[in-house]
């Protein structure tokens, strides 16, 4: 005898798509109707295909910003996986310790990105800035993120392990706590060394955090904007010049509609395709 299916839950899920369409598909129409036109005014377009994209690929300057970018996101994956699994392997399991640890490792996250430019900025002032500082006086070296692109790097990348290992670091925690105690028990009965229980049982057991870890940190960091604009506004030079400051530049400050369209449709093909790269792999490895 056949059950019959109640399909009622479905109009739970319907201002849900709707919500989706008018947030995400509508807008992202909107961008690839930009990206094939080329705008002269109100009423004023003409139908140019595949030319912005052309355009934008061939850029130097597009080259070079993503070259950057990648380059700052496996930095940024390579300092805060592992930084953020050695500090939950290191927090307390019990005790009213465990709450104040997350708590202030929880701090950085609750600030807002752009304030985060501006306390780096009064931090890292090579002048009157506590890091700054103390790195000219004491280790009598020329540190000036102003004016150095090696240093604006340095506080760039350190800024946002800063501020976000916290995150992968709750999220490792998290997934250690889930694990049962038997495991642990069990390897104790076998007299594993600390090494092979962190192979063999809690790197196993935190494959789904880490994923999600993993795609977290690079979409974020591949997305960075606020920090680096405020805190040394993609100089000196270009040097800390970032993909999303290329194209707000592109959109905002020449107004190039067609070319940012078009240009904001490769990012975001770029951020998918890099995430679908690190789920398959991290996914494939862990099998």
């Amino acid at each position: 005898m056949n059950k019959i299916q109640n399909n009622k839950a479905w109009l739970l899920v319907i201002p849900v798509f709707v919500i989706v369409a008018f947030s995400a598909i509508i807008p992202l129409m909107t961008v690839v109707n930009y990206s094939v036109q080329d705008i002269f005014g109100p009423g004023q377009r003409v139908f140019i295909g595949t030319e912005w994209f052309k355009e934008v690929l061939l850029d130097e300057r597009l080259h070079d910003a993503l070259w950057r970018q990648l380059l700052f996101s496996a930095l940024v994956l390579l300092i805060e996986i592992p930084l953020g699994i050695l500090i939950a392997l290191a927090l307390p399991t019990r005790g009213w310790s465990v709450s104040l640890f997350l708590i202030i490792l929880a701090l950085p996250l609750l600030i807002p990105w752009n304030v985060i430019g501006f306390i780096w900025i009064v931090f890292a002032r090579p002048d009157i800035g506590l890091a700054g500082k103390t790195i000219n006086d004491l280790l009598s070296i020329d540190y000036n993120f102003t004016s150095n692109a090696f240093d604006a790097w340095i506080t760039v990348l350190i800024m946002d392990v800063w501020h976000w290992t916290p995150l992968v670091v709750l999220l490792c925690y998290a997934g250690l706590r889930a694990i049962p105690d038997a495991y642990y028990q069990a390897a104790s009965i076998d007299g594993a060394s600390k090494w092979a229980v962190f192979r063999y049982i809690q790197l196993p057991k935190m494959r789904e955090v880490l994923t999600i870890a993993v795609l977290l940190r690079f979409m974020d960091s591949f997305l960075i904007y606020a920090e680096p604009f405020v805190l040394t506004g993609g100089g000196p030079g270009n040097s800390t010049t970032f993909l999303s400051q290329f194209l707000t530049k592109m959109a905002i400050g020449q107004f190039d509609l067609g070319p940012a369209a078009a240009f904001s449709l490769i990012y975001f093909l770029i951020v998918l395709l890099f995430s679908w790269l690190f789920y398959t792999a991290i996914t494939h490895i862990s099998q």
